[in-house]
């Protein structure tokens, strides 16, 4: 008889040694397995909300992108007059009848004369203007004339060129296109300010040309004014919808949502129509011998924020009233319980858990008014018009697209301020009880 020694490991046969990887069922290292199992679900993940992106991607960032590089954008000046920027390099006048040297008006003649052909000239001319007004006028004189200067050489040159208009016998106009002769200038956010970039650097407007600043402060304060006044009105209601009975919330939220069923213009106009000085308000108060005379309730900053606070107040109401819905009314009964009054109780209680509501409303309301334009626009006049009524005046009437950027842009950091203040004074991880 033969004895069969068996090994002590013979029933762990295809089983891993103790310090060896655990595997899974396909013999493959578990942990291999699993962070394919992983990314499969990030990459399925990523392609649902791939369209989600892509239309963020298109409908937001890339509008926002093209905004600050047209704020900055000055490329016109340096594509249409090359020689003449290189000519201009080292010139600096030294009095208003300096006039840069001879090769430079050869080179802008050059210039222009190719720009004629392209049909560019009033272009860069258009730019030029933006900075110093009546240039437009020249450039566009010249692309008529400017076939018949003699480049033979550059005195010709010169003196074919201040023949068609003593202004090019100025140092003015050459300092100007010296100026703004790189590809980027931050020329347009000086004019956003209220200042004129030109060779001596940044320098003030006249007083009677100062308003943007103005017209900045304006809309902020206006649309603080109407936040908080959407926040007075909406307070109350949104309390009201959370705490009613199923049914009457019901009917008090379709009437919160009636004006969205309206178009924006046909609400303001019913206040244009309330408002003026013929109106119904004015009609009534006159009729009932309240007052001897119309009162200026439009074309002010006062029916600015009528109709605006009207217009805005369900977005305040809206976002108050999902908040409040959430707070458990046996936490003001239970301060009431313990010898809380009913002002205490609303005090310590409630109204520390609705401030997210609150803020979140505010914020919506804010960005909201910063940016209207259709209400200032019909019954504001000219003491109550915002900033964006004028970024739409550089855009359709001046075609000053560079001026609209970068007021649009400074109202986009004033949205990301307002946003980062919220976040530390209001945000929810910030709010307590007590």
């Amino acid at each position: 008889m033969t004895d069969t020694v068996t090994s002590p490991d013979a029933g762990n046969a295809g089983a891993p040694p103790e310090d060896g990887p655990i595997l899974a069922a396909d013999g493959t290292p578990l942990a291999r397995s699993l962070n394919r199992s992983v990314r499969r679900q990030k990459i399925r993940a990523l392609a649902l909300i791939a369209p989600l992106l892509v239309f963020v991607l298109i409908s937001f960032i890339v509008p926002i992108v093209g905004m600050l590089l047209r704020s900055v954008d000055n490329s016109v000046v340096p594509e249409t007059l090359p020689r003449t920027v290189v000519a201009l390099e080292g010139w600096t006048a030294s009095g208003p009848d300096d006039t840069p040297p001879p090769e430079v008006y050869e080179a802008f003649v050059l210039d222009i004369q190719k720009a004629a052909d392209e049909r560019r000239h009033t272009v860069v001319g258009g730019r030029l203007n933006y900075q110093t007004a009546g240039v437009a006028s020249k450039f566009r004189q010249l692309g008529r004339a400017a076939e018949d200067i003699d480049t033979s050489s550059p005195e010709a040159a010169k003196a074919g060129l201040i023949d068609v208009d003593a202004t090019w016998g100025q140092a003015s106009i050459w300092q100007t296109i010296q100026t703004y002769d790189g590809e980027y200038t931050t020329g347009y956010y000086a004019n956003a300010v209220d200042r004129n970039l030109d060779v001596d650097g940044v320098q003030a407007r006249p007083d009677d040309e100062a308003i943007y600043l103005m017209l900045f402060w304006r809309t902020i304060r206006l649309s603080l004014i109407i936040t908080v006044i959407c926040a007075l009105l909406g307070y109350p209601i949104a309390w009201l919808l959370s705490n009613s009975r199923e049914r009457n919330a019901n009917l008090l939220l379709i009437l919160v949502l009636l004006p969205f069923w309206t178009s924006l213009l046909v609400r303001t106009s019913a206040w244009k129509v309330l408002l003026q000085e013929q109106g119904v308000i004015n009609e009534s108060l006159t009729s009932m011998g309240l007052i001897g005379s119309p009162l200026p309730l439009m074309y002010n900053q006062f029916g600015t924020i009528v109709a605006m606070t009207h217009i805005l107040l369900p977005f305040m109401i809206l976002p108050m009233y999902s908040v409040m819905k959430t707070i458990p009314p046996s936490y003001v009964r239970a301060a009431k319980s313990l010898g809380a009054t009913d002002f205490t109780a609303f005090r310590r209680v409630y109204f520390p858990q609705s401030v997210p509501g609150i803020g979140a409303g505010g914020v919506l309301v804010f960005i909201l008014a910063i940016g209207y334009y259709i209400t200032p626009e019909i019954v504001g006049g000219t003491t109550g018009i915002f900033i964006s009524n004028r970024i739409a005046y550089n855009i359709q009437s001046t075609l000053n697209w560079g001026l609209a950027a970068a007021l649009g842009a400074m109202l986009l950091v004033a949205v990301l301020v307002l946003y980062w203040v919220y976040d530390r004074v209001v945000g929810i991880d910030n709010v307590k009880l007590g």
